[in-house]
């Protein structure tokens, strides 16, 4: 089986497939695909800002619309007390936190459920791209 046809079975698999009837299946498809392309590239083990870098990119290179670093006003007890920082937010619908780490930690799913939350949006990627192959560090959280 080549890598592509694995890694379209893994993308139907997680709901990541034009038409799947998956909460944005097609957007997240898309996103998914500019992420493969960065991975072939740099491959695992670089600096996450250089992830960053390289896939708003190659998201403007797919015309895919995109926020990059969006600040996120937080509030206590109607007290602003400072921001979050989103990675990207893809068309408004969708958040995207990047990672390079050796594994996901329960305080990085919190991470991007606590961004869906402050910015009201149901659905999250999660991808580490410090693994072989990039599709099996993603994951995806609906809040």
């Amino acid at each position: 089986m080549s890598n592509t046809e694995i890694e379209c079975q893994l993308m139907e698999s997680l709901g990541m497939v034009p038409g799947s009837g998956y909460l944005h299946g097609e957007l997240t498809h898309e996103v998914v695909g500019a992420a493969i392309e960065v991975h072939r590239h740099l491959g695992p083990g670089q600096l996450e800002s250089l992830y960053q870098s390289a896939l708003e990119h190659e998201l403007g290179l797919r015309r895919i619309p995109f926020r990059a670093r969006w600040p996120v006003a937080m509030t206590y007890k109607g007290v602003g007390i400072g921001d979050l920082v989103v990675d990207l937010v893809i068309d408004g619908r969708v958040i995207v936190e990047l990672k390079s780490v050796a594994g996901f930690q329960p305080v990085h799913i919190a991470q991007v459920l606590s961004y869906l939350r402050a910015m009201d949006l149901r659905l999250g990627l999660l991808i580490n791209f410090n693994v072989p192959v990039v599709f099996r560090g993603i994951r995806r959280l609906i809040r």
